[in-house]
């Protein structure tokens, strides 16, 4: 009988890394947990990356300054082996001294979070301080940018908004029934729109999230997730699978 054990996903690169640090499924696309990006109408748009949260799941406040809105997402136990729920709480918006956020438009798919920002000068005498190029007032913090070279790297990184502050993108656990439990967060990946395969015993989860609203690009996930005693080939569907809202659930019984 073969059994299936948990299996660590190696960097793409042994040389540079994972391909992102912050998921070392994504294999191509923006990296990193969140992206931002000034729009040409002077719109902010901004990207969170919040796996496991329903599309009723999210709540955007803005601040009584005017100048940040606060998120906080429920992410909850969608199946009985999940170690734990999650919460994500983060603030973003402005940083420069003359202007105020107007409007919050939000969209929440797929474990993913889109937020468009409009601002207005608080002086309306003022222009607003707009700078397409990113270094002015409306520069972004370090590692907004998705190609951030320091996005790639040896060391994975747990999910900054979450708690548990220790969340990652894998969890896996070994069943007493000698079936294995694997979790894989893959946000943006509608349902649909994911396959998992197994060859030479090897089990491997590929999903592709296209691009939404002002997203820079699709992003494409693919990797192992675990591994069988013996180098067989089994049909996916012996496989439990469930996915929803950019997570993954895999229930791997022997064979």
């Amino acid at each position: 009988m073969a059994m299936a054990v948990p299996l660590s996903t190696p960097p793409q690169s042994p040389a540079e890394g994972f391909y992102a640090i912050n998921n070392q499924f994504l294999t191509s696309g923006p990296k990193g947990f969140t992206e931002f990006k000034m729009l040409v109408n002077e719109d902010m748009f901004v990207r969170m990356d919040l796996p496991g949260v329903p599309e009723e799941g999210v709540r955007v406040f803005l601040d009584r300054s005017k100048k940040a809105v606060i998120v906080y997402a429920e992410a909850p136990k969608v199946h009985t082996h999940d170690s734990t729920d999650r919460t994500y709480l983060t603030i973003t918006g402005l940083i420069c001294k003359c202007c105020e956020i107007s409007n919050i438009t939000t969209h929440m798919s797929d474990g993913v979070l889109r937020l468009l920002l409009s601002k207005s000068p608080i002086d309306p005498h003022r222009s607003s301080c707009i700078d397409l190029r990113g270094t002015g007032p409306h520069r972004f913090p370090h590692g907004t940018d998705p190609n951030d070279p320091a996005l790639t790297g040896p060391v994975l990184q747990p999910h900054p908004m979450a708690f548990p502050l220790t969340t990652m993108a894998y969890e896996s656990k070994q069943l007493p029934d000698g079936k294995l439990y694997v979790r894989v967060d893959m946000p943006g990946v509608p349902s649909d729109n994911l396959t998992v395969s197994v060859t030479n015993g090897r089990v491997k989860v590929t999903g592709e999230a296209p691009a939404v609203g002002h997203d820079s690009s699709g992003r494409f996930y693919s990797g192992d997730v675990a591994m069988l005693s013996t180098p067989v080939d089994i049909p996916s569907h012996r496989i439990e699978t469930i996915a929803k809202n950019g997570v993954i659930r895999l229930v791997i019984p022997p064979f």
